[in-house]
C-alpha cells in the first residue's frame, strides 16, 4: 500500500467572525490537531491549513496547489463552543473550500457539527465523505479502506457518503472512544502559534493555550446539542494531561490555560490527583475552566482547583428563575448557584456566569429574577446569550414550528432570537446591552462601597472604576428606556 498525503482543514475564520477578532483571544484548532496527529501515527503525509487567521475561504487554494494532497480533510474544532454554534459565515467558507479542493483533484472529507447535522447538504455541495460524530478513527479506518482500495467502506461505522446511484447512505452510529490516552497528543508542532501568542498578548497581555482533558457531558439540558461527543463523558488520565502541559510549557511558554471542557475534573477524585501532578513538576500556570453548579459546592474540589491553579470557572446558571432551569432540564438550583458563587470567591478563584434569555415561556419577571441574581451576586464575569434551538435537542423540537427562516446566526455576535417568544427579537438584543451596563454599574458601586469601608485602599484602579460609574450611569438609563419602549412594542 502506497500511503497517501493529507490536508487537515477546518472551516474556522476569525475573521468572518467580528466580535472574535476584536476581542482577540483565539484558540488552535484544537480538534484538528488530534485527527493529524493520529493519521500521522499511522504512516501518513500530514500537513495543516490553519484558517484563524486566513484572509478568506479561497487563501487555502496555495497550500492545496503546492502540496497536491489525495485527501482534503475539513475537520472543525468540537471542542470549541464557536464551531458549535454552526454559524453560516463557517458554513459558506466551507462549502468554498470543499469545491476549491474537489476542481484541484482531492477526495473530499469533512468533519464537523455541522456537517453531522446536515450531511446531505454537504455532499450536495461536494463532499465525498461526512464523519458522523466522533471521527478520528472513522477518519483513519476510511483512508486506509480507500488506500487499500479493499471495499470495506460500507461496513465503516460513522460515515455518509453518496453511492453511484446517487442515493445518500449513512452507516450505523460510531460509539465514542472511552480510552482517550490510546490517542496520541495533539500535532501541536503544525500550528504556527506566534499569530496566536501576538494576538492574545496584545488584548490580555498573556498567553493562552486550549487543552482538552474530557470528551462528553453526561447531562441532559434539553437545549444542549452534542453531535460529536454525545451523552457519555471520558476522561484522560492526569498525568496524560500534565504530560501535555509539559510539552506545552516548554515549546510555548504558556501564561494560561483554557480546559475546554464541557465539564472539567467530574470524574471523582480527578482533580485532587491533577492537582497533586502539577504542584508535584512544579507547573506554574493559571487556568479556566467550564463546570456545573452543583459540582462546584463541594469545597474539596474547590480547594483541589485553587491547589492547581484554577484563576477562573464559569458556570452555566443560564437564569436566575428556577421555573426557568427546571424547563431547561438543568437539574441545578438558585441556591447552588449562589453557593458555589460564594465558595469560589472564598478560595480565590473568579466565579464566571453564561446567562441565557429568552427560553420557551420566559416573563418578564423570570428576566427580572435573572438580572437580580446577576447584581446581587456580582461574578467576576457574565457571558449572554440568547436561546439558540439547534437540532437534535429536545428544545428544537419544541420550537422549530416557530422558527422563521433563518435558523442559524451568521456569526457569534448577531444574538438573533429566532423562533417566536413573548418579546420581539428586537427587545432581547437589547436586553443584552441592558444586562450588561446594569451588570458594570453595580460592579462600580461595590467598588465605591468598599472605598468608604476601607479608605486605605485607595488606589489608581479604584478611582478609575469610581469614575467609571458616573460614565456609566447614563449609559444605563437610557438602555432602560429603550427596552421598556420594546416591551410594549
Amino acid at each position: 500500500m502506497q500511503l497517501k498525503n493529507i490536508l487537515l482543514s477546518h472551516s474556522y475564520f476569525l475573521r468572518l467572525d467580528p466580535k472574535q477578532f476584536k476581542t482577540g483571544q483565539p484558540y488552535a484548532p484544537l480538534g484538528t490537531l488530534y485527527a493529524a496527529a493520529l493519521m500521522r501515527e499511522n504512516g501518513y503525509g500530514v500537513s495543516l491549513f490553519d484558517n484563524m487567521f486566513a484572509q478568506g475561504p479561497m487563501d487555502v487554494v496555495a497550500k492545496i496547489e503546492q502540496s497536491r494532497p489525495d485527501f482534503f480533510v475539513l475537520y472543525d474544532d468540537g471542542f470549541n463552543y464557536l464551531t458549535k454554534m454552526c454559524l453560516t459565515n463557517m458554513r459558506e467558507a466551507a462549502f468554498t473550500m470543499i469545491a476549491a479542493a474537489k476542481q484541484r483533484g482531492c477526495k473530499v472529507i469533512v468533519s464537523s457539527s455541522d456537517a453531522t447535522d446536515h450531511y446531505a447538504q454537504y455532499i450536495a455541495e461536494g463532499a465525498d465523505f461526512v464523519l458522523i460524530g466522533e471521527a478520528e478513527i472513522t477518519l483513519l479506518e476510511l483512508v486506509n479502506a480507500i488506500a487499500t482500495s479493499n471495499g470495506t467502506i460500507e461496513q465503516i461505522e460513522g460515515l455518509a457518503f453518496k453511492t453511484n446511484d446517487g442515493s445518500i447512505v449513512k452507516t450505523p452510529k460510531r460509539q465514542v472512544l472511552k480510552q482517550l490516552d490510546t490517542l496520541p497528543l495533539p500535532a501541536w508542532d503544525l500550528v504556527d502559534m506566534a499569530p496566536y501568542k501576538k494576538m492574545w498578548l496584545k488584548s490580555t497581555g498573556y498567553f493562552s493555550i486550549n487543552i482538552g482533558t474530557t470528551r462528553g457531558c453526561p447531562f441532559k439540558c434539553n437545549w444542549c446539542a452534542k453531535p460529536i461527543y454525545g451523552n457519555r463523558y471520558n476522561t484522560r488520565s492526569p498525568e496524560n494531561v500534565v504530560q501535555e502541559l509539559k510539552l506545552l510549557k516548554k515549546q510555548f511558554g504558556f501564561d494560561h490555560i483554557w480546559f475546554c471542557d464541557d465539564i472539567f475534573g467530574l470524574k471523582p477524585g480527578w482533580v485532587q490527583l491533577f492537582a497533586d501532578l502539577v504542584v508535584q513538576e512544579k507547573l506554574q500556570f493559571k487556568f479556566k475552566i467550564q463546570a456545573r453548579a452543583d459540582l462546584l459546592v463541594e469545597e474539596n474540589y474547590i480547594q483541589a482547583l485553587a491547589r492547581a491553579g484554577c484563576d477562573e470557572v464559569w458556570m452555566g446558571a443560564e437564569s436566575g428563575s428556577q421555573q426557568i432551569l427546571d424547563a431547561m432540564d438543568k437539574g441545578t438550583t438558585i441556591q447552588q448557584i449562589s453557593a458555589a458563587t460564594t465558595m469560589l470567591k472564598k478560595h480565590g478563584i473568579k466565579p464566571a456566569f453564561f446567562i441565557q434569555f429568552g427560553y420557551l415561556g420566559e416573563t418578564k419577571e423570570d428576566i427580572m429574577q435573572t438580572i437580580r441574581m446577576i447584581n446581587t451576586l456580582l461574578p467576576n464575569n457574565i457571558g449572554i446569550s440568547v436561546s439558540y434551538p439547534l437540532p437534535g435537542t429536545k428544545f428544537f423540537e419544541k420550537v422549530k414550528a416557530g422558527l422563521t427562516d433563518k435558523t442559524n446566526w451568521t456569526d457569534s455576535d448577531e444574538m438573533q432570537l429566532m423562533f417566536k417568544n413573548t418579546y420581539q427579537p428586537a427587545f432581547y438584543k437589547q436586553l443584552y446591552k441592558y444586562v450588561h451596563k446594569t451588570y458594570r454599574v453595580h460592579k462600580d458601586m461595590q467598588t465605591v462601597k468598599a472605598v468608604f469601608k476601607q479608605p486605605t485602599a485607595l488606589s489608581p484602579q479604584i478611582l478609575k472604576r469610581s469614575a467609571a460609574l458616573v460614565y456609566h450611569l447614563p449609559g444605563l438609563y437610557f438602555a432602560k428606556r429603550k427596552l421598556n419602549q420594546l416591551e410594549k412594542a
